[in-house]
């Protein structure tokens, strides 16, 4: 299951932007926080707050990661030749849960998190039920035969709000997709603005 234990939509009210992009996020009625406080007028951000919330929009996009396993992601990008940055962002994407919802086979990054958690979805074959498995460019991605007919699956790749991306191959009519290319920020289709170099500058504090 999701370690996401309140309700989601307050990290979309507490940040106060539809990170996921989804039309019933209450931001879409109330631009502003949860809570008693949530209408109070909010003051400037300094360069740690501006950081620390770049942090939580983009641990909070992929189902609100803990925040020891995200660090380790970052500690990997940060390992890695290259941009850390753009990094940081390919292993996200490369996550198992995160290539299930880019297929649209679930319609949430929590669904799809309890989706592979239930055992609905195999790699090159192989029944895997652990969302942060890291899927390598090649890997084909499955949902298991017992699991085609399941309702939210079906509803799911009807979905006309989102689009598979292109490093992404999808077959909806067999609903196997295969991880084409590991992705950078700029061809991931976020439906806001995600700063991955604020994420970086707030872990090497």
């Amino acid at each position: 299951m999701s370690k996401r234990e309140s309700a989601k939509y307050k990290i979309d009210r507490r940040l106060g932007e539809n990170i996921w992009g989804r039309p019933k996020s209450p931001v879409n009625r109330r631009q502003y926080g949860p809570g008693q406080h949530g209408q109070r007028r909010k003051s400037k951000l300094s360069d740690f707050g501006t950081q620390l919330r770049a942090k939580q929009k983009l641990k909070g996009y992929y189902g609100d990661v803990s925040e020891k396993q995200f660090r380790r992601i970052y500690e990997e990008a940060a390992r890695r030749r290259g941009d850390t940055s753009e990094n940081l962002i390919g292993l996200l994407e490369s996550r198992l849960d995160a290539i299930v919802y880019r297929s649209k086979f679930v319609p949430t990054i929590f669904a799809a998190r309890q989706f592979v958690n239930h055992g609905h979805v195999s790699v090159n074959g192989v029944r895997t039920n652990i969302g942060s498995y890291r899927c390598k460019p090649g890997d084909v991605i499955e949902v298991r035969q017992k699991s085609k007919q399941l309702v939210v699956v079906l509803e799911s790749v009807q979905l006309a709000e989102r689009d598979v991306p292109d490093y992404i191959e999808v077959d909806h009519n067999k609903l196997v997709a295969t991880f084409a290319r590991v992705p950078g920020l700029g061809d991931v289709p976020y439906p806001v603005q995600m700063e991955p170099n604020l994420v970086v500058e707030f872990y090497s504090r």
